[in-house]
């Protein structure tokens, strides 16, 4: 598949971009030198490789969920003067 300043136009167009002469120009031989790699990739034998999401060999490490028991609503507000009935008071940041 070869990539034509067409093909950049249309795309430009789409995506409501002005792009001039030479900037057509050069995304045609730019992608064109993308699509070469990408096709250079294809001709290679992958038929023993295995498919793999990630080249090495990483794994989440997740600990184990605990219930603990949490801090009591005195000891959450003690430090602050913006509790009110067993909430924090915020400044209101929804305008009308």
């Amino acid at each position: 598949m070869k990539i034509t300043k067409d093909d950049i136009e249309y795309i430009a167009d789409v995506a409501m971009l002005y792009l001039n002469e030479e900037k057509k120009e050069h995304y045609t031989e730019e992608l064109n030198v993308v699509l070469n790699q990408i096709a250079k990739l294809g001709e290679l034998d992958t038929k023993d490789v295995e498919p793999t999401v990630h080249i090495l060999p990483l794994k989440n490490v997740w600990r184990e969920d605990k219930i603990e028991p949490s801090l009591d609503s005195e000891q959450v507000f003690m430090n602050t003067e913006n509790g009110e009935e067993g909430f924090f008071r915020v400044p209101k940041i929804i305008e009308d």
